[in-house]
């Protein structure tokens, strides 16, 4: 079996090629992508060169860890049926020297059913959004800690900690945004410029921007045993000067990446009407267009996120 997939061959080198699978084995499936997402995080820093070295990283790779699509192929003992919709957290499938450290942005994929996550067809693109959204519900979730009362950051993954915040009845957080266009889009939630803010007394503070440099001044804007939460991915050594720190007896946390509990979860609150994903697909190209949607997404400060359509590929 053959299928079209971006490759990564190394920084900025990315194209569509046609792959060999791997055969299906027990429990398996095989799903029929129809999007894919583009991440701003990890696979921007493979794409520019930039990661920090990372267990099973290097090229030849296919990026991607965030697929929604069709089963075409189920064992039966995968619980699983043809024509069944499902979320899939990237693959390692292909045949061949090509790394699966994601391996998501392929229109087909050979996957564990285990691995996946039953969703509705009516989501289309959205459905490609679950693991993001699960990120957001990871950093918020299960650490017994306070929910947001500051989110640094109006992209796609801060838009999702608001609206998780939101729909956990918290009060709204109020955002920083030093973008005025990227100011838009809140739902139920102010989003200023920092420089606006006078603010001392946050209790949480979760950062979502992965901006170098940051963790000193959202210290100062701590109240008394207050918690900074760094959700983004750094690139660059995290430090911080201790004598305000602590005064200020501040927490600081480091939120990573989604469990399975977080999928079925998140899947529960989009499925309950809980938790919106409506309006962070700003840009949506065929993936025939791969190489200039890559470089868009992670060029171009309007795109919050990019989808990949693979309709008509084989």
């Amino acid at each position: 079996m053959r299928t079209s997939a971006v490759i990564l061959s190394g920084p900025r080198d990315l194209g569509l090629e046609a792959l060999g699978l791997v055969a299906p084995a027990a429990g398996d499936l095989v799903v029929e992508v129809s999007h894919s997402g583009i991440s701003t995080g990890t696979e921007k820093l493979f794409w520019s060169g930039t990661m920090p070295p990372f267990p099973g990283m290097g090229y030849p790779l296919v990026p991607g860890y965030e697929s929604f699509g069709e089963v075409v192929e189920a064992a039966p003992e995968s619980g699983f049926r043809v024509g069944e919709h499902v979320f899939v957290p990237g693959a390692n499938c292909f045949a061949g020297n090509v790394r699966g450290l994601f391996g998501g942005a392929s229109r087909h994929l050979v996957t564990p059913a285990a691995r996946v996550a039953r969703m509705d067809r009516s989501m289309g693109a959205e459905g490609a959004l679950l693991a993001l959204a699960a990120t957001a519900r990871h950093a918020l979730a299960g650490f017994n800690t306070a929910l947001p009362d500051l989110i640094v950051g109006h992209g796609t993954l801060g838009r999702l900690l608001a609206r998780l915040t939101l729909a956990a009845g918290a009060p709204a957080p109020t955002v920083w945004e030093i973008n005025p266009a990227r100011r838009e889009g809140a739902e139920g939630y102010a989003v200023i410029d920092p420089a606006e803010d006078t603010r001392r007394d946050y209790r949480a503070i979760y950062d979502a921007s992965g901006a170098k440099g940051l963790l000193d001044q959202l210290v100062m804007r701590l109240a008394k045993g207050g918690e900074v939460v760094l959700a983004g991915f750094y690139t660059e050594p995290v430090s911080f000067a201790f004598p305000p720190a602590f005064m200020k007896e501040a927490r600081i946390r480091i939120a990573s990446e989604w469990t399975a509990d977080d999928l079925v979860a998140t899947r529960a609150l989009i499925e309950s009407g809980a938790l919106s994903l409506s309006g962070l697909i700003t840009h949506t190209r065929p993936a025939a267009d791969a190489t200039e949607a890559y470089a868009q997404a992670f060029e171009d400060a309007s795109c919050l996120k990019m989808i990949l359509d693979w309709s008509g590929h084989a």
